[in-house]
């Protein structure tokens, strides 16, 4: 029938409702519990998690399979398993190697593009221009540094006076940083 198509089992429908507050007050107490990390998407396991949870909720809220309480301890599961992570990151540099995506420097001082480093992180010259757009670059001599993190996120440092030196706090371990001369 055709209103099955947009609208379903009517029948179910309580049911959906019902899955949907129960996720969402599990998620909340979940989210609460771990604290702020557990939508922070600071790393890419992070990410992983945010979008294993989304991809949870939908088919817990909106089919039989799985069953609620099946979706609740589903959540739970990855809400420890990503605190366990996150303090096992903080214990250990191994496993902060292991889990996370290092930063990447795209453009060193004076705006060199670093060309092996944009082809290691797949960004094209077209993609770099945008986030220098974004970050309100219109002389890229003027700019110091931009850096891919982790996360995919790129980030412009640029208009300061003083350069910042190879040994700075706020670039320490991206790659490349200590030699912003190197180009493929």
């Amino acid at each position: 029938m055709a209103t099955e198509w947009f609208v379903g089992s009517p029948a179910s429908l309580p049911f959906v409702a019902l899955s949907t507050a129960g996720m969402y007050l599990t998620v909340l107490g979940l989210a609460r519990w771990s604290g702020v990390r557990s939508f922070a998407e600071m790393s890419t396991f992070d990410i992983a998690v945010t979008i294993a949870i989304g991809s949870l909720l939908a088919s817990s809220i909106l089919s039989r399979e799985p069953p609620l309480l099946q979706g609740i301890v589903a959540a739970a599961s990855l809400y420890g398993l990503q605190l366990c992570v996150s303090r096992l990151r903080c214990a250990s540099e191994r496993w902060r190697r292991t889990v996370d995506n290092g930063p990447i420097l795209l453009m060193g001082p004076g705006g060199e593009v670093l060309w092996e480093n944009m082809r290691i992180a797949r960004i094209t010259e077209d993609d770099l221009r945008c986030q220098l757009r974004k970050a309100n670059v219109i002389d890229p001599a003027r700019i110091e540094a931009v850096v891919m993190e982790g996360t995919g996120n790129v980030h412009v440092l640029h208009g300061h006076d003083a350069a910042p030196g190879p040994g700075a706090w706020i670039l320490q371990n991206v790659r490349d940083y200590s030699a912003p001369g190197r180009s493929g």
